[in-house]
């Protein structure tokens, strides 16, 4: 059965091998499948930010890892401000307590075959369910992102549309874009119907 589970920096040290399976799927997905360059230790895909206060949400079933995305505020350093600020167009990079960063948004697909009708997998809408009710509980305005066209198109189709904060530019081998993705009831009401998910997603104790 899968799950959704925080990790941080308190709970961190007890689930290494939660942490270690989303940073080596980070690396599948990323730099093998993907070929984006990325920074890569060992097995592992690791930046910077990972250095930072983040936190992960974590698809699970049992002890393996089938998805992640990083959270990280935007009153510190994050990608959008510091890595690709040219995404968005002249205007300046979100910073506000009300507003968090998400990053290396990943599902492993040879992994995942539970396919909603929409032609998605559960693992992706069960990661876009706990980002909202993460931020619901944190009474976040938005999360803002770096992502390609088509998770923007994954999102739209899901129920989560990406509120624009420039055009698409060509980032290496990806067409990236940055957005706001609103935390607003209707779009966690979209992605549980859509997604077919019992709420809530998101573990509260782990």
């Amino acid at each position: 059965m899968m799950q959704v589970l925080e990790l941080n920096r308190a709970n961190s040290g007890a689930n290494v091998g939660l942490l270690m399976g989303m940073h080596r799927l980070r690396r599948k997905v990323f730099k093998d499948r993907l070929e984006w360059a990325v920074s890569l230790t060992g097995d592992l895909e690791m930046d910077r930010y990972d250095a930072l206060d983040a936190s992960y949400l974590i698809v699970k079933e049992g002890n393996s890892v089938l998805g992640s995305v990083r959270l990280l505020p935007t009153t510190g350093p994050n990608m959008l401000a510091d890595t690709f600020p040219e995404l968005l167009d002249g205007g300046s990079a979100p910073s506000c307590n009300l507003i968090a960063e998400s990053s290396r948004f990943c599902v492993d697909t040879t992994a995942t075959d539970t396919i909603t009708e929409g032609g998605l997998r559960q693992a992706t809408f069960m990661l876009f369910a706990a980002m909202l009710e993460w931020g619901r509980a944190r009474d976040l305005r938005a999360i803002a992102t770096v992502t390609d066209v088509r998770m923007e198109r994954i999102l739209r189709r899901a129920g989560w549309p990406l509120d624009r904060l420039g055009k698409p530019r060509k980032l290496g081998v990806t067409v990236a874009v940055a957005g706001l993705l609103p935390i607003e009831p209707a779009a966690l009401e979209a992605i549980r119907t859509n997604g077919g998910l019992v709420v809530p997603v998101l573990a509260t104790r782990h």
